[in-house]
């Protein structure tokens, strides 16, 4: 079976989104609202997007519960958390029109966790100066995804989430579409657009633990972006989770969210010992997100760890009802893959690769890539996070740039006069997907993903150093040259073995980026550390920005403006005192 037995589908739009996610919709509901035709396309469903997984809730500050908030002590606290690496202008608009953001998902009928009164509730996350995380429950990323739904239904948006884009189609520097196939019946679709919104997310699947799903965050934004002429920055700053499940295999790196310690969980090593003393004697499980993950990484490294290479997580001390009530959906899910009842019985967890910080290149006002008519929104793009991600950011700003971003791409599509297509674009991408299906190839796609995920986690992990870089970057030669000899094997049940070949491209180019990165940031950092280089260097204030052709080269950030720079070089208030943690 192959995709030449079948006639090519042509669409055509005038915007075209890459991603069915909480970003991807908010663009394509900007364009609908402004009149402009739009087309969203997705390779897995849309209810089951990976937005619907953020539990923990959404960052605003609207004083509903400390009105002493604002959006300057908002971007104050997110630049701080970044350990100053983030793009102060890219900041400074999340934080500006959070509160547009919250206010524009309640006239879409959001269902907000609410006060007595009415105003919405807020609670406190890590880093958090005040109460500004709004939530539904920890369902916060499901109800938002819903409610997106519901409002691009509304405005008869065409999704189709069954369709992988393989390449976006370039002319002279311009976009102009992109090539891809249907993964249940393998066609081949050819999409003109004369603008394409990426919104495909990160490249977190590419380590071995990892709070992504198998066919999620594999590097396709990278990809796409890069071959098409965009850049990637920041690929080396990965916020590892602190707990990821270890079992079972094929959910392994499944999210136990830190709602658990927040709750009043424990964390204690193979020897019974309560290990956070060693590390942050006052905050202890209530540390931040990338100390806690350095921890256990580190107890499971000096030998400490348990036969399996985990840690222990224990609630089974609080009263039963207090679980049932505030961790459900935990509760629930270590039922559904352990059979493990958390009220009686600790967890084995380990850190697990997160949220990808880094992501395509764009400008702060519109979030262009450089190609014109290519814009990133959401965690397919960088700069508002850093070297650690404030917990509950990323689904405000996926509602902020997805909005201004769809604004900027309807104006773009509307000011264009002539497109021009390159036939020559179009037979690459089509001669690439027919190399793939051949039939003499003897590799597996879904063998080397494996490989690169070995390989990412014992050379990029929580720790690196230099040896084991380039030890990474040696392996990945080698699979690259593999890789030339990949076959996939579609069947009656559908095009799954063309997706994961697809998949394998992916990791295999954020794998390169992120390995070459890593080596060039000489200094530990928030996320990053590297042993060799315990220190953080002053003179590496800026990112990495990596290309295939190029390479790596080096950007210093812009300064913060006065409004928010003070007060995120003020000293940070380290209280738990009635603080979830991020």
């Amino acid at each position: 079976m192959s995709t030449a037995q079948v006639r090519e589908r042509l669409l055509s739009t005038s915007v075209l989104v890459i991603g069915t996610g909480g970003a991807g919709l908010r663009a394509a509901i900007e364009l609908a609202q402004r009149g402009v035709q739009v087309l969203a396309v997705g390779k897995r469903r849309k209810q089951d997007a990976h937005t619907t997984l953020a539990a923990g809730g959404i960052n605003a500050a609207l004083g509903t519960m400390d009105p002493e908030d604002s959006w300057e002590q908002h971007a104050a606290d997110t630049l701080r958390e970044s350990y100053f690496l983030a793009e102060p202008a890219i900041v400074e608009t999340v934080a500006r029109h959070a509160a547009h953001g919250i206010e524009e998902l309640q006239t879409w009928d959001m269902p907000f966790a609410r006060e007595e009164d009415g105003r919405i509730s807020q609670r406190f996350f890590g880093a958090h100066t005040y109460r500004r995380t709004a939530y539904a429950g920890d369902y916060t990323g499901l109800e938002i995804q819903r409610t997106l739904i519901r409002r691009a239904a509304e405005l008869q948006v065409p999704i189709i989430d069954s369709i992988y884009i393989t390449r976006l189609l370039v002319a002279d520097g311009t976009i102009f579409g992109a090539y891809g196939f249907d993964i249940t019946d393998g066609t081949p679709v050819q999409i003109h657009a004369d603008a394409v919104v990426l919104a495909a997310g990160g490249h977190t699947r590419i380590w071995r633990q990892t709070s992504s799903r198998r066919d999620e965050n594999t590097g396709d934004s990278f990809r796409l972006a890069a071959l098409a002429g965009a850049r990637i920055r920041d690929a080396e700053l990965v916020q590892f989770h602190p707990s990821g499940l270890l079992e079972p295999e094929d959910a392994a790196g499944t999210l136990v969210s830190e709602a658990a310690r927040g709750e009043g969980g424990i964390l204690t090593n193979a020897l019974g010992e309560r290990y956070m003393e060693r590390y942050d004697p006052e905050r202890m499980e209530l540390s931040t997100r990338d100390r806690v993950a350095l921890a256990g990484y580190t107890e499971i490294a000096a030998g400490r760890g348990t036969e399996k290479g985990g840690v222990w997580l224990d609630v089974s001390h609080l009263p039963p009802e207090v679980i049932h009530q505030k961790l459900p959906r935990l509760y629930r899910t270590l039922i559904d893959l352990q059979m493990l009842d958390i009220t009686t019985t600790k967890m084995e967890i380990a850190p697990t690769a997160h949220y990808s910080m880094g992501g395509v290149w764009v400008a702060p006002d519109d979030h262009g890539t450089g190609v014109d008519g290519l814009y990133a929104i959401g965690e397919a793009s960088s700069g508002l996070h850093g070297a650690n991600r404030l917990g509950g950011n990323s689904l405000i700003e996926l509602l902020v740039y997805g909005r201004i971003t769809g604004e900027y791409a309807a104006d773009y599509v509307a000011s264009r006069t002539m497109v021009h297509r390159d036939g020559a674009a179009v037979e690459q991408a089509r001669a690439e997907m027919q190399s793939l299906l051949r039939a003499e190839g003897t590799e597996s796609a879904r063998r080397l993903q494996r490989d690169v995920r070995n390989l990412m986690t014992e050379n990029a992990g929580v720790v690196r150093t230099e040896e084991g870089l380039q030890e990474g970057l040696r392996t990945l030669d080698a699979l690259d040259s593999r890789a030339q000899d990949v076959t996939a094997r579609p069947d009656r049940a559908g095009f799954d073995d063309l997706a994961h070949a697809y998949d394998l491209l992916g990791a295999l180019l954020a794998a390169r980026a992120t390995l070459e990165s890593a080596l060039e940031r000489r200094e530990s950092r928030g996320c990053h550390n590297r042993s060799d280089f315990p220190a953080m260097d002053p003179a590496l204030q800026g990112s990495f920005v990596w290309s295939p052709t190029a390479g790596v080269s080096f950007e210093p950030v812009a300064a913060a403006p006065d409004s928010f720079r003070s007060l995120a070089e003020a000293d940070a208030d380290d209280s738990v005192t009635g603080k979830l943690v991020e």
